[in-house]
């Protein structure tokens, strides 16, 4: 049984549109490049699904999920997408993977022979992309076996439709670390030795770098969905989300009354205090006491205490009155605050703000990205 819109009493609402600003703003960065999108972590946790559709009528037609379970969704949205699984393949889902076209990335001398033998076992030639990490240490290729598979890539590959060529910038976001430089100059000398594929190498802020990182493919991730690329300067990205709720009680404290769990905010003075239906189950950090603040009608009330797993206290005392009513609605990200602002406070990343909004909230979508 669905709910009916009466019974949320908060909202998160995703303009579709400004997804797909994102997207074109990201592309007309790129030189000789093409966007991909990286739609893992349910779109970033703004509903893969239709996050997918939208980058599709923009342009995007390679799509980086982290599981194969995330790729199916694309694959229901988009029969005809190029769908990466950037965990690889995995051993006893080999045909789901080709019933699927999906495209696995292979990080190790094991994967790759992994899909050598299933394209011999099934007398195919199989698509797939080639990792080789250049410093993140995570997946990929590492030193030695970047190396091995070079000396011997004609035999190792046989059987195997290389796609891209891919590694990973683990420090992009400083335009001062030279770990970005390091790791462009071993990917485009091992991607030179390979000679075959497409390199991929950008991730969002990787973008900014410059056109030496673009290569083939760039595989923007947070840029799309409002996240700074550029956090040493001004965001040159759009927000495309709103996070409402209505409030359900106002009350008069007064000293020397303390607000919350903990008694961490205590009253200096005869104040009005919110109290709103979002909390830590619904992806709101717990994070630091007074932490943080909404906006009612463009005021700013600051958060007042704990936040604890249902419920936000507000000190609404410095907001006009008539605007302050059990109905009225505060606005956590919008207009006047973004994930970044949230993760300034939550001291965090705007990637785990966007990726642990909640279920809970009506979710409302507007635009298409047409």
């Amino acid at each position: 049984m669905s709910a009916a819109p009466s019974l949320y009493a908060t909202e998160l609402t995703i303009n579709l549109d400004v997804v797909a600003a994102n997207y074109r703003l990201l592309q007309s960065k790129l030189v000789g490049a093409k966007a991909g999108a990286a739609v893992k972590g349910d779109g970033y946790g703004l509903g893969a699904a239709p996050v997918v559709r939208a980058l599709w009528a923009a342009g995007c037609r390679d799509f980086f999920v982290a599981h194969p379970t995330e790729g199916l969704v694309v694959r229901e949205e988009l029969p005809d997408a190029r769908i990466h699984i950037l965990n690889g393949p995995l051993p006893d889902a080999i045909d789901d993977y080709l019933e699927a076209n999906f495209i696995p990335v292979l990080n190790a001398l094991g994967d790759i022979e992994l899909w050598r033998n299933a394209a011999h076992a099934r007398g195919l030639k199989l698509k797939a992309d080639i990792h080789m990490d250049t410093g993140m240490c995570r997946l990929g290729l590492d030193h030695t076996e970047t190396e091995a598979f070079l000396d011997d890539a004609p035999t190792l590959l046989d059987g195997i439709d290389v796609q891209l060529v891919m590694s990973h910038l683990a420090n992009a976001d400083d335009p001062d670390s030279p770990q970005s430089g390091q790791q462009l100059a071993a990917f485009r000398s091992a991607f030179r030795s390979l000679g075959i594929g497409q390199g991929s190498l950008s991730n969002s802020s990787g973008i900014f770098l410059g056109g030496d990182y673009h290569f083939d493919v760039a595989r923007p991730g947070v840029a799309l969905y409002g996240g700074n690329p550029t956090p040493f300067t001004d965001n040159p990205m759009a927000n495309p989300v709103r996070l409402t709720a209505r409030i359900i009680q106002v009350r008069n404290v007064a000293p020397p009354e303390t607000v919350g769990y903990g008694a961490t905010y205590p009253v200096t003075r005869s104040s009005r205090i919110a109290t709103v239906p979002v909390g830590y189950a619904d992806g709101f950090h717990r994070g630091q006491p007074t932490t943080g603040m909404a906006h009612i009608s463009g005021h700013p009330a600051p958060i007042a205490g704990r936040v604890s797993m249902d419920l936000i206290t507000l000190d609404v005392t410095d907001v006009p009155a008539h605007l302050v009513h059990a109905g009225a609605i505060a606005e956590f990200i919008g207009e006047h605050r973004t994930p970044d602002d949230l993760a300034r406070d939550w001291q965090t990343i705007p990637y785990e703000v966007l990726t642990g909004l909640g279920r809970r909230y009506r979710r409302l979508y507007e635009g298409t990205g047409a």
